[in-house]
C-alpha cells in the first residue's frame, strides 16, 4: 500500500529552479510555471497531481518569486498535508505551510482570539457523540448507537453546509437526504446541541471554520493581517470541498487572485459530508482570466485498466460526467482485467483467497494486493477467507468485523441465549438455529428488512445481518449444530483474526481507498444491490457509486480483479446480476451505450491577457490542447507509439495503398545511400505506411502524420507529396 504517486527514499535536492523542473511532462510544467493569478488543474487519476503542485510552488520559491512564508496549501487529511510537506522539503522549499482546512483555521483562531474575542478560546471536543446524547436526552428523544452517529453526522453536514437548525428539515429534503429520524426531531437535538455547546465553553470542529470565518468577516484588521501572512494559496482535491471551506478560502483571499486549485470532478464520492464539485466546475465562471490545465497522462495504470475506467465514464450522466478527462496511459501493456463470476458470497472470498495466495507464491509482496468492497460490513468474509488461507491482511478505514461494538455486544447476547437459552422468551418459537439467532439478534435491533438510507444505523444493520447469515451457512454445513457450537465457532474466528500482521494484503471500503494504490486490486461484490448499493435512489445518488467504482478501479496499476456473486450464501437463490456499471465493458455483456471519446482531452486554456489578446475591449481566451491520438478506424485512444504514427490500432484493418508503400520504400533507399544513414532515419516504417494509407495532397496534410516533423518535411516534403500524387523521382535526386 503507498500513496498515489512514487517518490524516492532520499532523493537530491534540485541545485536550481530550472533543476526542479526536471522530469516535468508538459502538462505538469504548465502547472509548476503558471504562478500568477487564477490556475485551475484538472487532474484525473493518477496523472502526478501533487507532483505538479508541489514542483509548482518548489520552483516559485527556488526562482524567488514566491516567499515560503506567505504560500498556505491546504488539502482535507493530514496524510496528505505531511506528504506535501516532505515533497516541498525535498525539492528545496521548506517553510511552506501545508495544513488540512481545519488545521489551518485552528491555528488562526487561537493566535487571534484574545484580539478578537478576549479571554481563553474554548475547549475543542474530541468527541461530538456524548454532547448529541446529551442534547437528545435534554428534548427526551431516544437515539441508539447507530442513530446517535447518523444525527451527529447530519449535524456536521448542517454546520459545513451553513445551515441552521431552523433551516434543517427543508434544507434536508432540498438535497434530498435520507433523514435516521424525523427531520423535526433532528432539528430539535441540533438546537439543543448548540446550547450546550454554548453552556459548556466547548466547540467543534466545524466551530473552528465557523468562528474563524465570522473573525474574518467581522474584524478587518485581523483579515488584513492574515492577507498580509498569506498572499499566495493552493488547494488540493478541490472537488471536495464544503461551502463553508469555500467561504473560508474566499476570505483568506480577499480581493486577490493568487489561488490555484487541483481536483477531478470525476472522483467526488463524499457528497453525503457536504462535499460539492460546483466550486471546481464553475472556477472559470468565478475566475474569467483563469489558467486551466488538464492532466490526462496517467503513470500509474496500465492500458487496459485505464481503458475500463474510462469506459465507467463514457458511460456516465451529469455535470461531473460532462466534464470528464479521458485518461491516456503511460505504462506498458499488462493483462487485460479479470471478471469473475461465483455461485455465492463465500465462493468469492475463497476465490479471491486463492489467486492471492498464488501471487503470493510468485513473489507479489502482500502489501502490493488489495481487496476493495463497498460496505465496511463485507469485510468478514474476506477476513475469513485469508485467515483460513493463512495470509496476513490489514483492514483500513474500519474496525475489525469482531471487534465492532454492535457484534461485540450481539456475541454477549449469543452466548446468554447458548447458556440459558431455555429461560429466554425470545427462543420459544425459534425451531432450528438460523432463527434462533435470528431471534436473538432481533433483540440487538436487527430487522428482516434494512433501514433506509445509509450511515451508521445501515452499518449496525448490515453487521447484524452478515451474523444471521454466517448462522445459516453454518447451520447448513453442520445440520444438527446448537447455539453452543455457533458461539464457538464465533470465538475461534474471532481469534484467529487477532493475530498481528506487519505486512499484509489490504482489506478496504471503496471510500478509504481513495489516494492509495496498489499493483494488484481486487473489486468484490459488484452486483447489483452492492454496487450501485441499494439505497441509492435518484440519479445523482447512481452517477455518485459510478464515481465510487470509477475510483476503485483507478487504485490499480496492473492487475485488476473484478467479481461477484450470483447468491448470498452456498444454495441460495441464484437472483444476483452483475453491475450495471459494468454494462458494455465485461465480456459477453453486449457493446457499451456511451459516449466515447468525448472526454476533456489533455493541454491548457489560457485565460486573457491584456494588448493583443482583446478584440474591441472584449477578452478572449487563448487556447491550446493536445488531445489524445484515437484510431481513425473504432475510435479507440491510442498509446503505443507505433499504433500513434498509423493513427490506428494494429489490429483495424489498412487501407494502404501498397504501390504507392513500394514507391515510398525505393526512394527512402535512394535517400539512405546518397546521406550514407540507415533507412529508419529518413523516415521509419510506420510513418511510411501512415503516408501511404493517407495519401496527403498537401504539405499540411503531410505535416499532421506523425513522425513528419518540420525538419523531414523541409528535406523531404516536395518528394513525398510528388510520389503522392504519382510523380516520377528521378534516382539522382535527392529532395534537397
Amino acid at each position: 500500500m503507498t500513496a498515489a504517486t512514487h517518490s524516492t527514499l532520499f532523493p537530491q535536492v534540485p541545485d536550481s529552479a530550472d533543476a526542479v523542473l526536471d522530469g516535468l511532462d508538459p502538462e505538469q510544467r504548465e502547472v509548476a510555471t503558471a504562478l500568477h493569478g487564477p490556475v485551475c488543474v484538472l487532474a484525473g487519476a493518477g496523472t502526478g497531481k501533487t507532483r505538479a503542485i508541489t514542483h509548482r510552488i518548489a520552483y516559485g520559491v527556488r526562482a524567488g518569486i514566491l516567499q515560503p512564508s506567505s504560500v498556505l496549501a491546504v488539502t482535507f487529511t493530514n496524510r496528505a498535508a505531511g506528504e506535501m510537506r516532505g515533497r516541498l522539503r525535498q525539492l528545496g522549499a521548506a517553510g511552506v505551510q501545508a495544513r488540512t482546512f481545519h488545521s489551518a483555521a485552528l491555528r488562526q483562531l487561537q493566535y487571534f482570539w484574545p484580539k478578537a474575542v478576549g479571554g481563553s478560546m474554548p475547549r475543542l471536543v474530541d468527541r461530538k457523540v456524548q454532547l448529541v446524547a446529551d442534547a437528545a436526552a435534554a428534548c427526551r428523544i431516544r437515539l441508539d448507537r447507530g442513530e446517535l452517529r447518523d444525527v451527529t453526522g447530519e449535524i456536521e453536514w448542517s454546520k459545513v453546509t451553513q445551515t441552521v437548525p431552523s433551516d434543517y428539515a427543508l434544507a434536508a429534503a432540498k438535497a434530498g437526504r435520507e433523514t435516521p429520524r424525523d427531520p423535526a426531531e433532528i432539528a430539535q437535538v441540533y438546537t439543543a446541541y448548540e446550547d450546550l455547546k454554548r453552556d459548556r465553553a466547548v466547540i467543534d470542529f466545524e466551530d473552528v471554520l465557523l468562528l474563524t470565518v465570522a473573525v474574518l468577516q467581522d474584524r478587518h484588521d485581523i483579515a488584513g493581517q492574515v492577507r498580509a501572512q498569506y498572499q499566495h494559496f493552493v488547494v488540493d482535491e478541490y472537488q471536495d470541498v464544503s461551502p463553508l471551506q469555500q467561504r473560508l478560502l474566499d476570505l483568506w483571499l480577499g480581493e486577490r487572485d493568487n489561488l490555484c486549485v487541483v481536483g477531478d470532478a470525476s472522483q467526488t464520492i463524499y457528497s453525503f459530508t457536504g462535499a460539492t464539485p460546483d466550486y471546481l466546475l464553475d472556477f472559470r465562471a468565478r475566475h474569467p482570466g483563469a489558467t486551466v490545465v488538464k492532466l490526462v497522462r496517467d503513470y500509474r495504470s496500465t492500458p487496459q485498466v485505464v481503458h475500463l475506467a474510462n469506459g465507467l465514464l463514457a458511460q456516465a450522466h451529469g455535470r461531473a460526467a460532462d466534464h470528464r478527462l479521458e485518461l491516456v496511459s503511460q505504462r506498458p501493456a499488462g493483462p487485460e482485467p479479470v471478471y469473475t463470476e461465483y455461485t455465492d458470497e463465500p465462493d468469492e472470498a475463497e476465490g479471491a483467497a486463492r489467486r492471492i495466495r498464488e501471487l503470493l507464491d510468485s513473489g507479489v509482496p502482500a502489501g502490493e494486493i488489495a481487496v476493495l468492497f463497498r460496505t465496511n460490513a463485507q469485510s468478514e468474509t474476506y477476513e475469513q477467507a485469508l485467515a483460513d488461507a493463512g495470509i496476513p491482511y490489514q483492514l483500513r478505514g474500519a474496525e475489525r468485523f469482531f471487534d465492532r461494538p454492535e457484534v461485540r455486544k450481539a456475541g454477549v447476547a449469543l452466548r446468554g441465549a447458548a447458556r440459558f437459552g431455555g429461560n429466554d422468551s425470545l427462543l420459544d418459537e425459534a425451531v432450528d438455529l438460523p432463527s434462533q439467532v435470528r431471534a436473538v439478534l432481533s433483540g440487538e435491533g436487527w430487522t428482516t428488512t434494512p433501514p433506509a438510507g445509509s450511515g451508521a444505523v445501515r452499518e449496525r444493520w448490515e453487521s447484524l445481518a452478515a451474523l444471521a447469515g454466517l448462522a445459516q451457512d453454518f447451520a447448513a454445513a453442520r445440520p444438527g449444530a446448537t447455539l453452543a457450537d455457533l458461539v464457538a465457532e464465533l470465538d475461534e474466528r474471532a481469534n484467529a483474526q487477532h493475530a498481528p500482521t506487519v505486512q499484509g494484503v489490504t482489506l478496504a471500503s471503496l471510500h478509504s481507498a481513495k489516494g492509495l494504490e496498489w499493483d494488484v486490486v481486487f473489486l468484490v461484490g459488484v452486483a447489483e444491490g452492492m454496487m450501485p448499493i441499494t439505497y441509492a435512489k435518484t440519479d445523482d445518488q447512481i452517477e455518485e457509486e459510478r464515481r465510487l467504482l470509477y475510483v476503485g478501479v483507478t487504485r490499480a496499476r496492473s492487475h485488476l480483479h473484478v467479481s461477484w456473486a450470483l447468491a448470498r450464501s452456498p444454495g441460495g437463490r441464484p437472483s444476483r446480476r452483475p453491475s450495471r456499471f459494468l454494462d458494455g465493458l465485461r465480456p459477453g455483456s453486449g457493446a457499451a451505450a456511451g459516449r466515447a471519446g468525448t472526454g476533456a482531452a489533455g493541454g491548457v486554456e489560457r485565460g486573457y491577457s491584456s494588448g493583443a489578446n482583446r478584440a474591441g475591449g472584449v477578452a478572449v481566451p487563448r487556447r491550446t490542447q493536445r488531445a489524445p491520438a484515437r484510431c481513425r478506424v473504432c475510435g479507440r485512444t491510442l498509446t503505443d507509439a507505433g499504433e500513434m504514427k498509423l493513427m490506428r490500432c494494429e489490429d483495424c484493418p489498412s487501407d494502404m495503398d501498397e504501390g504507392l508503400y513500394e514507391r515510398l520504400r525505393d526512394w527512402r533507399a535512394v535517400q539512405a545511400r546518397r546521406s550514407g544513414q540507415p533507412a529508419f532515419c529518413v523516415f521509419t516504417d510506420k510513418t511510411l505506411v501512415a503516408i501511404a494509407e493517407t495519401a496527403p495532397d498537401d504539405e499540411g496534410e503531410l505535416a499532421r502524420i506523425p513522425g513528419v516533423g518540420m525538419r523531414k518535411l523541409n528535406r523531404y516534403g516536395a518528394d513525398v507529396l510528388a510520389i503522392c500524387a504519382g510523380q516520377e523521382i528521378e534516382a539522382g535526386e535527392d529532395g534537397d
